[in-house]
């Protein structure tokens, strides 16, 4: 039983991405809506995803985030060196999805990171791969499908991890096993890596979500599009 509780557990906290992410991921920096096409993602569990997103809304507010201002107590340098640590762990995963859209200079790229950031990066806590020209390619299961033509589906808010849609959420879990990680360390490990990691990049974050829920009228339809739109433009790459 209490394996079952960590996996589930591990499920809803394996993916960096999220509502919550502040680095790579879906990060709400730009109005969704000035864009001159308008992209929408089909949303027929729309009640229930406003009660997810309800909850989410309150644990970020009440934990996730007072515990990422907690954070802040870390100088914003050792911060980013975390961050860079854990996205460098995640080059296995954009190395496949690269390969798998036959994006071969991205694949070279990305194992070039690899290899200088393990390296003259200090096991990924620099990131000299990016100032030496070698920029991070993000490619992700999700991506991967829509580049073969699968749409998106229907939306999805989930617990903790916020707005994500049928096709990226198979992608989430495909993903999973391609990630060395869950291979290398016990659930238990594993999990306390994604919380520290998810925790890390919201201390990182500029208050991106306090100002949504300031400005928009929606907050849900706000993040909805946002989320349409951001996906769509990350497969078109």
């Amino acid at each position: 039983m209490k394996r079952v509780f960590l996996l589930l557990t591990l499920l809803f906290l394996l993916s960096t991405g999220g509502l919550f992410a502040a680095d790579e991921e879906f990060v709400l920096e730009d109005d969704p809506f000035a864009e001159s096409e308008m992209i929408s993602i089909f949303d027929p569990l729309e009640p229930v995803n406003r009660g997810v997103f309800w909850f989410n809304d309150k644990l970020y507010v009440y934990l996730l985030k007072p515990v990422a201002r907690g954070l802040r107590i870390v100088p914003e340098p050792a911060r980013v060196s975390v961050s860079n640590f854990f996205s460098n762990l995640g080059t296995p995963v954009r190395v496949v999805n690269n390969l798998l859209q036959l994006k071969l200079t991205n694949t070279g790229s990305e194992l070039a990171r690899l290899l200088v950031n393990s390296t003259f990066g200090l096991a990924g806590l620099f990131d000299p791969a990016t100032a030496w020209g070698l920029e991070k390619k993000n490619e992700d299961l999700g991506q991967t499908f829509g580049h073969y033509g699968v749409g998106s589906g229907f939306y999805l808010v989930l617990p903790v991890l916020g707005p994500t849609s049928l096709r990226d959420g198979v992608g989430r879990v495909g993903d999973y096993f391609v990630d060395p990680l869950p291979h290398a360390l016990k659930q238990e490990e594993l999990i306390g890596l994604r919380v520290l990691d998810s925790e890390n990049r919201l201390s990182l974050d500029k208050d991106t979500y306090e100002g949504i829920i300031k400005h928009e009228i929606d907050p849900y339809l706000f993040v909805r599009n946002a989320y349409a739109q951001y996906r769509a433009a990350e497969v078109k790459e």
